[in-house]
């Protein structure tokens, strides 16, 4: 290791899990169910309790409380035998995967039996001329940009967000009610457009613009010049107080990369949600994993996959053989009482319904007698009967297909089906 000559590490462990999220919390939880008593490591960069990210939108909307945000109980870490170094200095910047070490921010060095690597991903912020000149620039990713933002806006303030994604649009829902006024550009033609249709994503977008919203679609930034942004396509000159930049994320596979693993998008794991390095797992949004539908590998960033792919590697890690198995695409996400829940890929026949005020929509796809995947805005009730369907891949003949395309309901299914759906319980 470059910087760490000596014979023994600063600090050691057998399992070492770098992060402090979903997919790390989850191989902790996976190592205990089969070893409760070796050591574990936890290493994260962010000085806070593990906390659920989905939810620093509704911080800044006062409907959650950093109390609220956490993802596991205060004493989490006391009581699954934990040691947790949180904050810059405990910031791995190196993995040395053949002496099986680590180096710190601090200058520390860690030796581990078995490493997760749960890093997660990293705002993508294009390179833009003049965007060095913008006073109040933020991202949408952590705790530490909600509240630095929260702490610059003002009942006066004009924000401009970059990026009409999820990221986006979830900031975007956080900071409306507290602001003067918000402006969207996205070089996208339509809202959220990695998980909508254009028929979606248009009544999403009149939602918003009945919030207050403005876009700007099929545009771009070209420049900026201190608090005004100029539009590549129209030239139109827009002036803000505060900035956010979403334009979208990328895993964060640097260390593991620098360090040998195979990657491409994300870094590779196989069944077990391990890498091509020794003794090295990853999990959750660096990963790039086995798609149950798709049947190809695919970034699958969505903390329930985070957790499911943690905790796999965690038994593993521990000498238990544990495969993930059922990882998808899936979305569940909402805006103030506008609910979203997508899955699955968009090939085959597309059955579409609309409610006749337009507020809900639907849009079930069905190839080679499956349910491949769906898209419904407003009305999500029971979707997880659709979305069992497709991580199932089950033969539409075995279901009442007719009840269910016009609304998930148990009724559509066998007895046998309803009990396994229900857990056992008789239905």
């Amino acid at each position: 290791m470059s910087k760490d000559n000596k014979k023994t590490a600063d600090l050691a462990a057998k399992y070492v899990i770098i992060g402090n999220s979903a997919g790390a919390i989850g191989c902790v939880e996976g190592i205990r169910r089969v070893d409760q008593q070796a050591g574990i490591l936890l290493l994260a960069d962010e000085p806070y309790h593990t906390y659920s990210r989905p939810l620093i939108s509704y911080l800044l909307l006062g409907r959650t409380d950093k109390q609220h945000m956490l993802y596991r109980p205060a004493d989490f870490y006391e009581q699954n035998g934990v040691q947790a170094l949180l904050g810059p200095e405990a910031k791995v910047e190196e993995i040395d995967a053949a002496a099986k070490r680590l180096r710190l921010a601090d200058g520390r060095s860690v030796a581990y039996e078995k490493l997760l690597a749960a890093t997660g991903s990293l705002p993508f912020v294009p390179p833009t001329k003049g965007l060095d000149t913008v006073k109040n620039c933020f991202t949408f990713m952590s705790l530490a940009d909600a509240e630095a933002l929260q702490a610059a806006i003002t009942p006066q303030s004009r924000v401009l967000v970059v990026g009409a994604g999820l990221i986006g649009l979830k900031c975007v829902e956080g900071i409306a009610e507290s602001v003067k006024e918000v402006c969207v550009v996205d070089l996208a033609d339509r809202v959220l457009s990695s998980i909508l249709n254009a028929e979606a994503a248009a009544v999403m977008q009149r939602y918003l613009e009945g919030r207050g919203i403005k876009f700007i679609m099929g545009d771009c930034v070209a420049e900026f010049k201190e608090n005004v942004a100029v539009l590549q396509n129209s030239g139109r000159q827009l002036e803000f107080d505060l900035l956010v930049m979403a334009v979208g994320v990328r895993p964060n596979i640097g260390l593991l990369s620098e360090a040998g693993a195979e990657c491409d998008r994300g870094v590779l794991v196989d069944a077990h949600c391990q890498t091509n390095l020794p003794d090295v797992w990853a999990a959750g949004d660096c990963t790039q994993g086995f798609d149950v539908v798709s049947g190809e590998r695919r970034i699958l960033a969505l903390l329930p996959n985070a957790y499911m792919q943690g905790d796999c590697a965690g038994a593993n890690m521990a000498g238990q053989p544990e495969e993930f198995n059922t990882g998808m695409a899936m979305n569940s996400i909402g805006f103030w009482d506008k609910h979203i829940m997508s899955a699955g890929v968009y090939e085959g026949e597309a059955l579409v319904s609309t409610s006749a005020d337009g507020e809900n929509y639907k849009c079930l796809f069905v190839k080679e007698n499956r349910l491949v995947g769906y898209i419904l805005v407003g009305d999500v009730a029971r979707a997880g009967i659709y979305t069992a369907l497709i991580r199932e891949r089950r033969e539409l003949a075995e279901v009442d297909w007719p009840l269910l395309q016009d609304r998930p309901q148990l009724m559509a299914l066998s007895l046998a089906q309803r009990r396994q759906q229900l857990g056992g319980i008789e239905a």
